[in-house]
């Protein structure tokens, strides 16, 4: 099950306040100006920004790759920015 397109809509990253790509296949937000990324677990974000994951330059690009490749949308709404 993905996250609600209502969430997806409203969520931000907690450092920066930017918004996020979702990859509901592989359960995670990324915010691509910080090179951090936030699981989801049972559909739910962690949100916590010690429990981030830093992204190297290589998963870094493979992400903004399948984004664009997919068409991905930012959270916030078509009005959020990208990487």
């Amino acid at each position: 099950m993905a996250l609600d397109q209502l969430l997806l809509e409203v969520l931000a990253c907690p450092e920066d306040k930017g918004p996020l790509l979702y990859f509901a296949d592989e359960d995670i937000l990324y915010n691509p100006r910080l090179h951090r990324s936030y699981a989801v677990r049972d559909d739910i974000p962690v949100m916590l920004v010690d429990e981030a994951t830093t992204v190297d330059e290589a998963e870094h690009a493979r992400l903004l790759a399948k984004a664009e490749s997919s068409g991905l949308e930012p959270t916030l709404g078509s009005g959020g920015a990208t990487a």
